[in-house]
């Protein structure tokens, strides 16, 4: 049921914004903040997949 999947979806919206980070960051020319949030979004992107 979709109701019960909030932790899943915010997991998901958080890899997202993670993901945006990360474009902007490369934008900046941060290439190690670059790679932490991309880790980090993966991370979320495997805890939103895991929690479904």
């Amino acid at each position: 049921m979709l109701t019960d999947n909030w932790t899943a979806i915010a997991m998901a919206f958080a890899a997202l914004f993670l993901a945006g980070g990360v474009v902007s960051f490369l934008k900046q020319g941060i290439k190690a903040g670059a790679l932490v949030l991309a880790v980090l979004a993966a991370l979320a992107t495997t805890a939103a997949v895991l929690w479904w």
